[in-house]
């Protein structure tokens, strides 16, 4: 059986009608690379299916980008699903190796956006985000396989190509498929 991420967000499919936050949208200068579910700060994030936590690290940080909060993501090998990289975490709650069971607590969905540092320069789908108050969220992305190397000119959710990488995968049908149940 496989689970909803997030119990606590604002709607249960990922069907890209949003303003932002659909997988491959278009962002001028960048593509993003996986599906964004809004929710509160704090809100918790489930695994979707059994698996095996490969990775947790850093994954936007006020060091890189002004107006970013630092935030985790999680890297996980899925049972029967694509790998997937949950992202956008105020705090992760799993570690390297663990093996989890779908519906456990990963993580706590974080703030990515701090909306003090966001100014009329920045770019507009980040703009948009903080007028619609939605600067907390899960981003959820999936892989093919686990990328080898870094993807080039990634940066928080984003690639700056509009030629795809090779390893990644639209999350949209595999989450709307969770959402039908």
């Amino acid at each position: 059986m496989k689970i909803w991420p997030v119990p606590e967000s604002e709607s249960h499919d990922s069907n890209g009608t949003r303003s932002s936050g659909a997988f491959w949208e278009n962002r001028g200068d960048r593509r993003h690379c996986g599906v964004d579910i809004y929710a509160p700060k704090g809100s918790r994030v489930l695994a979707v299916d059994d698996g095996e936590v490969l990775e947790v690290g850093i994954f936007t940080s006020s060091l890189r980008v002004p107006y970013w909060n630092t935030t985790y993501y999680v890297l996980f090998r899925h049972t029967t699903a694509p790998i997937g990289k949950y992202a956008e975490l105020g705090k992760p709650c799993v570690a390297k190796g663990d093996r989890v069971r779908a519906g456990d607590v990963i993580g706590l969905v974080g703030s990515v956006l701090n909306p003090k540092r966001v100014s009329k320069n920045d770019p507009e789908y980040i703009q948009a985000l903080i007028r619609e108050n939605h600067h907390s969220m899960l981003h959820f992305e999936c892989y093919r396989h686990v990328p080898t190397a870094p993807l080039s000119s990634y940066l928080g959710g984003n690639v700056f190509s509009h030629e795809m990488p090779d390893s990644l995968v639209d999350p949209t049908p595999f989450l709307n498929a969770i959402s039908r149940g």
